[in-house]
């Protein structure tokens, strides 16, 4: 079984502190030579300005394939395509394309009364332009407000409609999960190597899984125990670089190609499960300003 393609998920720094540690994981995971990767967008746009800035300084600094994050939160569609063109104009050709969460405080997402009303509509805008490729999300589980699994297996197969290149799902912890959605998407109809599994290394697990909550990601109560008997033994580490690694080891045996790390901008935990998958570096960046 030959290694998996790997690409990488980070958030823009909005103190010096995180700035140093976004610098210091794209360093040490930029040699793995990844497909490509992302840089998230704050809820409410909230990071519109640090986003831009961090994508277009990892694709100048280390010569990578970066993906912006882009939603419909809080911003006319001519801003929105205004942004959009901005990245297209510093040399960026993909796009992470999502309705995004609304601003906190919010409970639900409000469309913006000039803004684009959903993904699809955001989707179909930025295909129009013919500058990017476009990813979009997915969920192997209900999204908190979706009806059931068989809409977001429906809303999946309208952004491919819409001009979607591929889909990055939401992270799970059991790989029976993504591949039980992966089995409804061929169903619908949806090409099934178009969806790139999210996977999140678990650093923290009591943040992690206070996430996973409030996503609607189910959270097995074997994981709890699991870490629980981690901590007494101080092994948390170790439990989450093999949990992951074997999770990873399933799912290429059922055929996935490519995996999508949630790095939360730390390092050590993804490469190592990386290297644990045979992906080693392929380049060094020792000269990298």
């Amino acid at each position: 079984m030959s290694a998996p393609h790997v690409s990488f998920e980070f958030f823009p720094p909005k103190t010096l502190d995180a700035s140093f540690r976004l610098w210091e994981t794209v360093r040490m995971l930029a040699p793995l030579n990844p497909s490509f990767v992302s840089v998230t967008y704050g809820a409410g746009g909230t990071t519109r300005k640090l986003t831009h800035e961090a994508v277009t300084t990892i694709g100048k600094q280390f010569g990578l394939n970066v993906a912006a994050h882009l939603t419909c939160v809080d911003a006319t569609r001519a801003e929105t395509l205004e942004i959009a063109k901005s990245y297209a104009d510093a040399g960026l050709r993909e796009i992470v394309a999502l309705r995004g969460d609304p601003p906190k405080g919010e409970g639900r997402f409000t469309a913006h009364p000039d803004g684009f009303a959903n993904s699809i509509e955001l989707i179909e805008a930025l295909a129009a332009t013919g500058d990017f490729k476009l990813r979009v999300g997915a969920y192997p589980e209900p999204h908190p407000e979706a009806a059931d699994s068989a809409a977001d297996v429906q809303w999946l197969k309208r952004k491919f409609a819409a001009g979607a290149d591929s889909a990055i799902t939401q992270f799970f912890f059991e790989p029976e999960t993504f591949l039980r959605f992966r089995d409804a998407c061929v169903r619908e109809g949806i090409d099934g190597a178009k969806i790139i599994p999210g996977i999140v290394p678990i650093e923290n697990w009591k943040g992690i899984r206070k996430f996973a909550l409030a996503t609607g990601t189910t959270v097995p109560a074997w994981l709890d125990d699991a870490f629980d008997k981690a901590a007494r033994d101080g092994r948390e580490e170790l439990l989450a670089t093999a949990l992951c690694t074997e999770m990873c080891d399933a799912l290429m045996a059922e055929g996935v190609e490519d995996l999508h790390f949630y790095t939360l901008n730390r390092a050590h935990l993804t490469r190592d499960v990386c290297y644990a998958l045979g992906v080693t570096a392929q380049v060094q960046l020792e000269n990298v300003a």
